[in-house]
């Protein structure tokens, strides 16, 4: 049985879950072994495992956390069947758009706020198909010049066709026009125009 181990432990998320679903589609069958560090790791990745539909067992060794999950035919058990995935609309697909209005996620603390930006930042730059356009504007402006935590994550994106635009009038307020890094500068009429159009839009606030 082919064995595939992977190391997630200091990484932080959603690291450890992208890392684990990488190595499941590298390998027909057999096993992923994924080591975290942190009882939120170990839970992300087991439930990210069992929603997928593999065998999952963890064991705790030294500190660690050790996820063994199963992929196709185990000795002894049928094989393990992944969730099928949801049969799509005959109709057009509508674009996705993410709208952030904030460098921020959520209210609250900034710190945490700024963590779970990143996380989401993360997971969207690893999503396949990535969204259609994300729409920067107010302090959500500061996300796409020099600086930003999420820079690496957005130019990812914007590589994969993501359409990413900042509010003119807003790097003009806070005086960064000359710091954006990726994307290009936009006006209120063509995001008024994005966000009343087909797509389906969702704010980050």
């Amino acid at each position: 049985m082919v064995k595939k181990e992977v190391d997630c432990r200091g990484l932080a998320c959603p690291q450890p879950v992208l890392n684990t679903r990488k190595a499941l589609e590298e390998i027909t069958a057999g096993q992923v072994i994924v080591t975290v560090d942190n009882p939120v790791a170990r839970e992300n990745v087991a439930m990210f495992a069992r929603n997928a539909g593999y065998a999952v067992q963890v064991a705790e060794e030294e500190g660690n956390f050790v996820i063994t999950i199963t992929k196709g035919e185990a000795p002894g058990k049928a094989p393990d069947k992944p969730m099928e995935p949801v049969a799509q609309s005959t109709g057009e697909a509508r674009p996705l758009i993410y709208f952030f209005t904030s460098n921020l996620l959520g209210q609250g603390a900034p710190e945490l706020g700024m963590t779970l930006l990143k996380s989401l930042c993360a997971t969207l730059a690893e999503t396949d198909p990535p969204p259609d356009k994300l729409i920067f504007l107010n302090t959500g402006v500061f996300l796409t010049c020099t600086n930003s935590p999420v820079l690496q994550h957005l130019k990812k994106m914007a590589e994969k066709g993501t359409d990413i635009i900042s509010c003119g009038t807003c790097l003009e307020y806070y005086r960064i026009k000359d710091s954006l890094q990726v994307g290009r500068i936009s006006n209120m009429y063509e995001i008024n125009e994005a966000l009343r159009g087909p797509g389906k839009v969702i704010t980050v606030p």
